[in-house]
């Protein structure tokens, strides 16, 4: 249950963190201030944007609770269910952000959910499988 939370987290915070990076850096591109180049006036207007900290620290709270989660499960396990960020990226962008997002888009958005849904239920198993005190005492046994 706790993987589950610090992964519901985790994904929020990166989805929201994705949002407010590119709405700063999109009103920042706005003023015309080094849109077109990687310059020392693009970092320093960047750095004065609360939008741009906000963006980052969330994306910095989605990394801290990502290696939380490995440090719990199997790569091959929460990087799957992260994935659900995906799909709140896609409806962010298009709530928030206002950007077009095409039927294709949509649709390759709902392959995603299905695949993380496919691939999150076989891992829980073995999550479950791993933590369970009555398989660790049958594999000290043997």
């Amino acid at each position: 249950m706790k993987t589950a939370i610090v992964l519901i987290i985790a994904v929020i915070a990166q989805a929201a963190g994705n949002t407010c990076l590119s709405k700063g850096m999109k009103a920042l591109a706005s003023t015309g201030e080094g849109a077109d180049s990687l310059s020392l006036s693009l970092l320093v207007h960047a750095m004065g944007s609360p939008m741009i900290w906000l963006g980052t620290l969330l994306l910095i709270v989605f990394f801290v609770f990502f290696a939380v989660a490995l440090s719990w499960a199997d790569l091959s396990f929460v990087l799957p269910a992260t994935s659900f960020g995906y799909i709140l990226n896609v409806a962010l962008a298009h709530k928030v952000l206002g950007e077009p997002v095409s039927s294709i888009r949509w649709a390759g958005t709902v392959l995603i959910f299905l695949g993380v849904i496919l691939v999150s239920r076989s891992g829980s198993a073995g999550i479950e499988q791993a933590h369970h005190p009555a398989v660790e005492s049958t594999e000290t046994k043997a």
